[in-house]
């Protein structure tokens, strides 16, 4: 009866140390997922921060420039109407 009950008790030992290290090995891998998302996270939002700043200085060049050629356009002036009246009476 002891021996069956040694095996029995050494059977489950072996189940609980190789769960154990299963556990161990499963929680390594979740870790290294883990780290990776968060790199892939940072250089996501490091290209979003540099694609938003480029589009904000194109954006800020591209108004400039039309503040400056609307600024380059000569305003036309308006002239007094002619009289035709005037205008056949002096020739």
């Amino acid at each position: 009866m002891a021996n069956s009950e040694e095996r029995r008790d050494q059977a489950r030992r072996k189940a609980q140390n190789h769960f154990a290290a299963s556990e161990q090995r499963d929680a390594l891998v979740r870790k290294e997922i883990e780290k990776e998302r968060a790199v892939s996270a940072a250089k996501t939002a490091k290209l979003r921060a540099l694609r938003l700043a480029k589009e904000a200085s194109e954006k800020e060049a591209a108004d400039r420039l039309a503040t400056e050629a609307a600024e380059a356009k000569p305003k036309k002036t308006r002239t007094a109407p002619r009289n035709k009246v005037n205008t056949l009476a002096l020739r």
